[in-house]
C-alpha cells in the first residue's frame, strides 16, 4: 500500500528523495572545472541558508530538500576532486585537458576539449574523459585515427592537432 494512503493528515510528506549517483571514476577536473564546482557548491549553500528561513512554507521545504541533496552531491564532489595540471600533460599526445581538433568523415573539422565529468558540456565542445569519445582519444597523436562509437553508428576521426590550455 502507498504511504500516501497511511499517513496522517498532519505528517510531512516523506521527505526521502533519492540520491544523485556518484560516478565510479576518479574525478579528474581542470582548473576551471574545479572553480565551476566551488561556485555550485557556494550558490547552493546560500541557496539552503535562504530557503531555511522559509520555514513555513511548503514550497520552499520541498526546493530546500532538493537544494540539500544537490549540496550533499556537489559536495562530495568537490571533496573528491582532482585538479590535472593541463601544462604537465605530454605534448603531443591526447590527455586529460587537451584541446583537440579532429577532421570527420565528411570533411568538417571540429574541436573538442577532454574534460572533467562535471564540466563535460558537449554543446560547448566539451565531452568528459570517461565519455566514450574521450576514451577513444586518450593516448592519440596528431594523425591518429579514432574511432568514435556513437548511437547512430560508428565515425572515424582523424586527429588533426592537439593543444592544451595555460592552466592557473
Amino acid at each position: 500500500m502507498s504511504r500516501a494512503f497511511v499517513k496522517g493528515a498532519d505528517e510531512e510528506p516523506d521527505d526521502d528523495l533519492p540520491e544523485r549517483p556518484l560516478s565510479p571514476h576518479p574525478n579528474y577536473v581542470t582548473p576551471a572545472g574545479h572553480a565551476q564546482l566551488q561556485a555550485r557548491v557556494h550558490d547552493l549553500q546560500q541557496a539552503r541558508d535562504r530557503l531555511s528561513a522559509e520555514e513555513d512554507d511548503p514550497l520552499a521545504k520541498q526546493k530546500l530538500r532538493e537544494v540539500k541533496r544537490d549540496l550533499r552531491y556537489f559536495q562530495a564532489r568537490l571533496d573528491s576532486a582532482i585538479r590535472v595540471n593541463g601544462a604537465a600533460q605530454p605534448r603531443d599526445e591526447v590527455h586529460f585537458g587537451a584541446v583537440v581538433a579532429v577532421g570527420c568523415e565528411d570533411g568538417q573539422r571540429r574541436e573538442f576539449s577532454i574534460v572533467g565529468e562535471d564540466e563535460a558540456d558537449v554543446v560547448s565542445g566539451k565531452i568528459s574523459w570517461a565519455s566514450p569519445l574521450g576514451k577513444s582519444m586518450i593516448g592519440s597523436k596528431v594523425g591518429d585515427t579514432v574511432v568514435w562509437q556513437r548511437p547512430a553508428g560508428e565515425t572515424e576521426l582523424e586527429i588533426v592537432s592537439i593543444r592544451y590550455p595555460e592552466s592557473r
